[in-house]
């Protein structure tokens, strides 16, 4: 499929591949969009959500996490995999956000004052711990992800019945230097838009509820915060979400 008003190309940042889509302007910079793929998903499988963002606009950066694409790739569908590799890829997401924010800056014309992040599933953890470690990015949006980790590590160990698994010191060391619910005083009044079905069997939605249930009593602007879940929805990003999702990037990436 062709976008006439998109121009697409793939580049690596270092060793990360990425997909890079930039609207045909006249803009010397560009606001731009970082976008994070999901567990076992893939920079191609986020091509269409980051051309729709594209045709609005926005520059739009698709990097490839390890151990997916050509990245050392796992078999996503064992359940020892997401255990063990997770997290693993979150913080490695995070550790690697800074090269990309520089490239997009050095070569890609990004608007430094003008950057936001978004993902999907384990691309919207990712997303919420770039936004939280790196103050400077303008606007998060986070489809089917968590804001509150301990909450949702606690939800993936008992689901994946991995009880006798003791957390090393570590990743919960890692856990809360990134988690969002640990770090409010870096995100307050910043503005966050969550995206979630109510019926997520992938990603439990009550980690994001008690998240926002203690951010929002923080913000000065209640504007600047938005919760929105969907009535029987499962682990899935609609077209509604989409458009929630542009509506918010078009207001606070000017």
């Amino acid at each position: 499929m062709k976008y006439i008003n998109t121009y697409e190309r793939n580049v690596l940042i270092d060793d990360i591949p990425a997909l890079i889509l930039t609207p045909k302007n006249d803009a010397k910079l560009h606001p731009t969009v970082i976008l994070y793929h999901g567990w076992g998903s893939s920079v191609e499988k986020q091509r269409f959500r980051g051309m729709i963002l594209s045709n609005l606009g926005f520059q739009v950066i698709i990097p490839c996490s390890i151990h997916h694409g050509n990245r050392d790739s796992i078999d996503h569908t064992k359940v020892e995999n997401a255990g063990k590799y997770f997290w693993k890829i979150i913080f490695q997401n995070i550790d690697e956000s800074n090269k990309i924010i520089d490239y997009g800056i050095k070569e890609l014309n990004v608007d430094s004052k003008n950057i936001g992040v978004c993902g999907n599933s384990m691309g919207g953890f990712t997303a919420a711990g770039v936004f939280t470690t790196n103050t400077d990015l303008k606007a998060l949006v986070v489809f089917n992800g968590s804001c509150n980790w301990d909450i949702s590590n606690e939800i993936f160990i008992k689901s994946l019945n991995m009880y006798d698994v003791e957390i090393p010191k570590e990743l919960q060391d890692k856990l809360d230097k990134h988690n969002p619910m640990k770090n409010l005083q870096h995100i307050i009044n910043r503005p966050i838009l969550m995206l979630h079905g109510d019926s997520d069997t992938s990603v439990d939605v009550r980690a994001q509820i008690e998240f926002y249930g203690e951010i929002k009593k923080m913000y000065t602007d209640p504007s600047r915060l938005e919760f929105i879940t969907y009535k029987n929805l499962n682990h899935y990003v609609t077209t509604n979400m989409m458009e929630e999702a542009a509506i918010w990037f078009d207001k606070y990436l000017s």
